[in-house]
């Protein structure tokens, strides 16, 4: 057992790019360039709402442009990629985000993919994604990239550990593998990739050195499935109803109290990985920037 568990906040971190990043943009003034992020949210979805604000409030902050281009749930496919081919030509912005979910009638790979992957600040357009499994990232997706950030700074060293995944979407799992496995300073990990249909995911997260768990579901892992000194990033962000004003609680997809003492160390949740998400998407941006 592990007397102390280092607790992995991410507002440390996310000050220690900043401090990186305003070098660059520094830099660019001095050109008279300004990074710019052009954002297209469609329809009413709260967290996405939030989530573009907090975006603009960091670009801000940052000495960048951020710009929403708004449209109703109604809006057509046919807008949405005249736009975004619109965008894709301006001088303006340096990159573009489509702020995901969109409504269900809209084809989103269609419309993702119509983003030039020289403005895909979000890394998911396939040019980029098999720049990323070739080793040769153009964008690195800003989740996976914000961890590789709080792995580096927290002094975890990746190469030759075991890594287990557990989570295999696009915007964390699958770049997660794709990263750690390469002949990268922060990779050389033997990587294993979990998902819900994993046998006897037990005996797997309990061989980790590394645990990132994305899963989605609330506190699927525990400290009966993890070894002394493994470290954890937990990667979920749930909202579990509870009884107080706001009537839910955002927790992780790690049952936080139960691998205290067990973990070497672990990212909490809310304060974990979250914040280091939309730095990178500026980070992104910015080279993005000095790449045109």
């Amino acid at each position: 057992m592990q007397s102390e568990t280092t607790i992995l906040y991410g507002k440390p971190v996310v000050q220690h790019i900043r401090e990186r990043l305003k070098t660059d943009i520094q830099s660019l003034a001095t050109k008279g360039i300004i990074p710019g992020l052009a954002v297209i949210l469609v329809g009413e979805d709260p967290a996405s709402r939030v989530y573009v604000r907090n975006k603009e409030k960091a670009f801000k902050e940052l000495s960048c442009y951020s710009k929403t281009f708004q449209f109703s749930t109604t809006a057509t496919e046919t807008e949405l990629i005249n736009l975004i081919q619109s965008l894709n030509q301006s001088t303006e912005f340096h990159g573009i985000l489509v702020q995901l979910p969109l409504p269900s009638h809209l084809n989103e790979k269609l419309i993702t993919n119509t983003v030039s992957p020289d403005k895909d600040v979000d890394g998911f357009h396939p040019m980029n994604l098999g720049l990323l499994l070739q080793g040769i990232p153009r964008f690195v997706p800003c989740t996976p990239n914000g961890i590789i950030e709080m792995l580096k700074f927290y002094n975890i060293t990746t190469e030759g550990k075991h890594v287990v995944i557990l989570g295999r979407s696009n915007i964390v799992g699958k770049p997660m593998f794709a990263l750690l496995v390469q002949k990268f300073k922060m990779g050389n990990s033997t990587v294993t990739v979990c998902h819900t249909k994993t046998q006897s995911l037990e005996k797997i997260t309990k061989q980790a050195d590394i645990l990132i768990v994305a899963s989605g579901v609330p506190h699927l892992v525990n400290g009966n499935m993890v070894k002394a000194g493994v470290h954890i990033i937990d990667v979920g962000i749930n909202q579990v109803k509870d009884d107080s004003v706001k009537g839910y609680k955002l927790t992780g997809d790690v049952d936080y109290d139960s691998v205290l003492g067990i973990a070497k160390s672990i990212s909490p949740v809310p304060r974990g990985v979250g914040p280091l998400t939309i730095t990178m998407l500026a980070s992104n941006t910015i080279q993005a920037a000095k790449n045109n």
